[in-house]
């Protein structure tokens, strides 16, 4: 058992394009409190950032891609990283752990992910689909992971978070009157209600 428990067991979610390898929506989470006893721009502890520089980022997933493009397992060991992906069209879904990190927990992230996009994005995974709902596909992120601790792995209630209200539920602005009449007549209304009140509480 790791002597270094910690809720941080996401270093990242990623979302890359495996026709052009370009990022579609990249994630990378960091403990906003370091361990007290960690020194200065350490980046050994759970929960750290092991990537700070988008330059560093930038060359870790051109190898992960590189590198998985080759595989047929959902797991592998890559720069000292457990990653769990899958492929869902012309994308690849990935979650980045720690290289003592429990595979299955990290697994369970990327299935989540998967599942609650192809809830929201009705079967259609795919990189224009993706860019068209980025609001939802970053928001389904965020109720499953926050600061590299998992919160949800159930796609359904990650979906029920996330989804927008339907049509028909949302008030319809083309019934109020907004002509200085009308809105004399709100006042008036405004003030009749309150002066019952009043005089209710006297």
């Amino acid at each position: 058992m790791p002597s270094n428990l910690s809720l941080f067991s996401v270093n990242a979610i990623l979302i890359l394009s495996t026709d052009d390898q370009s990022r579609i929506l990249a994630k990378y989470y960091n403990a906003p409190h370091p361990p007290p006893n960690n020194p200065p721009n350490s980046h050994n502890y759970p929960g750290a950032n092991p990537y700070p520089q988008v330059k560093e980022q930038k060359a870790f997933e051109k190898g992960l891609m590189e590198k998985t493009n080759k595989t047929i397992t959902d797991v592998i060991l890559y720069d000292n990283r457990v990653v769990v992906f899958k492929m869902e069209g012309d994308v690849m879904l990935y979650v980045v752990g720690g290289a003592e990190e429990n595979e299955l927990l990290i697994y369970g992230v990327v299935l989540a992910l998967r599942d609650s996009l192809s809830i929201l994005l009705k079967n259609s995974i795919d990189k224009r689909t993706i860019i068209e709902n980025y609001d939802l596909v970053s928001l389904a992120i965020d109720e499953i992971v926050d600061d590299g601790i998992v919160l949800e792995t159930d796609p359904v209630i990650v979906a029920s978070r996330v989804s927008r209200p339907p049509a028909q539920d949302v008030p319809s602005v083309k019934n109020i009157d907004l002509s200085e009449q009308g809105l004399l007549n709100i006042w008036d209304y405004g003030k009749q209600k309150l002066a019952d009140r009043m005089r209710q509480g006297l």
